[in-house]
This record gives structure tokens, sequence and C-alpha cells, in this order.
């Protein structure tokens, strides 16, 4: 009896695996459709090998329907993925801190029926304070926000987030202990900055992500004149 009661258990919790292994295969976002897209320009999947933004979004693990905010978007290379990702169920702010009208008139196509533009200071940034984000990213950008607009702006993001929603900070790394001194020669800050800064707005901690590491770089030169060279950290924060 005991072993045809054990035979019995293995089979249903075998059945049980399965049933939750198809279930989340089935709802798995799917990033590669989203890079794959025959509309993203050439200049933007030519960056995929440095960013890995297949990853980066698996680790984030954005997903459909998501409401989310892409800061210091830049042409947008980040907010076209994400608008894809989250598909018209979701919705994508695109956020600078000024606006250019060749970027935003990208936004106005059909293609991107769920972006808003959201342009302004950071240090008042232009998210509603409802609670209601999911995932907010800011990509290789924080080291150019004013270090006297990054306490306000944080508060803000914990503001827009809903409780559990993640911050994702990615940027090039400076040499430890180094602060924020070479934010402006290099292009480049200290990780503990950041997390010093982050954590202290409330967020705590919550992963980090090593798809960009590049141990070997020595973190003294300038990441917009040697481009794809250098050590990215890559940060989860999580509002309680």
């Amino acid at each position: 009896m005991s072993n045809r009661f054990a035979t019995k258990s293995r089979c249903f919790l075998g059945l049980l695996l399965a049933l939750v292994s198809a279930g989340c295969a089935a709802t798995a976002p799917d990033y590669s459709a989203a890079l794959s897209n025959p509309d993203r320009p050439a200049n933007e999947r030519e960056l995929d090998a440095a960013r890995k933004p297949n990853e980066v979004l698996a680790f984030y693990a954005v997903k459909k329907g998501d409401k989310v905010a892409d800061l210091w978007a830049g042409r947008g290379y980040y907010t076209a993925i994400l608008s894809e990702v989250v598909g018209p169920s979701g919705l994508v702010y695109t956020v600078n801190p000024s606006s250019r009208d060749e970027i935003n008139q990208r936004w106005k196509s059909p293609k991107f029926p769920n972006v808003r533009v959201a342009d302004g200071p950071f240090d008042k940034l232009a998210l509603a304070q409802d609670g209601s984000l999911d995932f907010v990213l800011i990509h290789l950008n924080y080291h150019d926000v004013a270090p006297e607009a990054r306490g306000a702006m944080n508060k803000r993001i914990l503001g827009a987030l809903k409780r559990g929603g993640i911050y994702g900070v990615v940027d090039h790394s400076a040499k430890d202990g180094s602060g924020n001194e070479a934010a402006k020669t290099l292009h480049r800050i200290d990780k503990a900055l950041v997390i010093k800064e982050v954590t202290s707005a409330g967020f705590t901690l919550a992963k980090e992500g090593n798809m960009l590491r590049k141990p070997e770089d020595p973190r003294d030169f300038n990441v917009n004149k040697e481009r794809n060279k250098d050590d990215r950290f890559v940060l989860a924060f999580q509002k309680p």
C-alpha cells in the first residue's frame, strides 16, 4: 500500500509541476518578439548586444499590462521596447528633462498608442503621485541628474510606484568610493552612492543583476569616448 501511495504521489507531483511549468511558459513575456520587431530602427538594434534588453527586462520582470516609466529616455530606445512588451493594456510614460519635438513626434505614431510624454524637470518629475506604476527605469543616466535634484526625483518615483513596485537603475560604474566625482568627466557614478541616495528616499535594494558586468574595466575612461567597454551595474529597488 505504501509503495502504491508513493507512486501515486510522485505521479501527482509530476503532473502538478508540468502544469505549473506550462502555465509559466504561457504567461512569460515574449521579449524576443519586441526586439525582433522589423519597425525598430537599425541604430537601436545595434545597441542590443551591449545593452542586453532581453536579460535586463527579464531581471525586472516587466510584463504585459504593466504601467511603466522610462526616465531620461533620450530618443526612446527603451520606451519603444517597453511599449510593445506591456502591450495595449499597459502604459508607458517617456520622460526627458526637456522636450524635443523631433523625438516626441515618434510617439504620435499609431505604433505607440500606449506611450505618453511627461517631459520636465526631474526634481518635479511629472508622474502622478497615485501609486499606480509597476516599474520605473532610468537607464545609463542617473549620473546625469543633478545631485541636488536626485532626492526629490527619487521621492517622486516612490510616490508614483505601487507598493512592491520596482525602480530600476542601470548606470556606468565608477571606481568604488568615488561618489559623484566622475559623473561629468567620465560619465560614471559610484554604485554605493546610488544605493545610498535611493534607499534614503524610502526604497529597499531588492536585488542586483550581473548581466552587464565587465570586471576587467579599470573604470578610468570616458564611456562616451570608448563605448560599450565599461562595467555597468543593474539595480532593482522596491517600494515597501
